[in-house]
This record gives structure tokens, sequence and C-alpha cells, in this order.
């Protein structure tokens, strides 16, 4: 399977640098797959799982909150408002992220704002579920 060069940016640090067979992401339209040769496209972000497969049967998941993904034809360079592998994931962490989003949602009046704050909360609750925490 051919590769194309991937990074993963948020404010604290470079979650991921370096060649990649494919990428899901969470986007704002619905879950895309990123292969090699992929058409150029910028999306948006939604919460949710992006789903890293550096070689095969290998997928690193990693939980973003918004964002904005670069596709190109050889690269995909996704700048992420919030990232955090599954692996650092645990149950203060993710009650912590459901409580800011629930904050975001009382705080506005709105219409998309508390509607992208519901699709948020939902998108970590099913995060806390999967991890069975």
């Amino acid at each position: 399977m051919a590769t194309f060069n991937f990074e993963l940016v948020s404010p604290e640090r470079v979650l991921f640098s370096g060649q990649v067979d494919a990428v899901v992401l969470p986007a704002a339209d619905g879950d895309v797959t990123v292969l090699s040769g992929h058409a150029p496209l910028m999306a948006t972000l939604k919460t949710g799982f992006l789903v890293i497969t550096d070689k095969p049967g290998n997928g690193k998941r990693v939980l973003v909150r918004g964002g904005f993904a670069d596709i190109g034809q050889n690269s995909l360079t996704v700048l992420a408002q919030r990232a955090l592998p599954a692996e650092e994931l645990t149950q203060e962490i993710l009650d912590k992220e459901i409580l800011q989003a629930e904050m975001a949602y009382d705080a506005t009046n709105d219409l998309a704002a508390k509607h992208a704050a519901e699709s948020a909360i939902a998108q970590l609750r099913e995060a806390k579920a999967a991890l069975n925490y």
C-alpha cells in the first residue's frame, strides 16, 4: 500500500509526524478516510476519534476536539484544537472534557454553537463508554 506524510499537531505538541498508510478523520460532515492520492480537501473536524494506520493491522486512536485537516495528494496535516492519544485518556480526563463541553453549551444562546456542544458531549460520552469508563 502506498504511504503519505501525516502530521498531527495540537497547541501543546506534535502528536504524530511520519509516513502512514491511512488516516480516518472525524470530519464535521462525516468520517473521511484519507489514503495516498486523495483529492485535495480542507475539512473541519468535530469531536471524535482520529485513527492513524502506519502499518497494516495497527491503528492508533487519538481523541480530537475540533480543528482543521488539510488533505493533499501525498500529505495530510491536522491542526487539532485539542488532541489526546487513547492511551493517555482516563475517566477523570474524559469527565473534565465532558464538563467543559456542557459549560460551553450552557454559556451560549447561538443555536449552531449549542448544536456543536451537544455533538461534542455525545461524542465524549461515546468515547468514555468505548473505553469502559
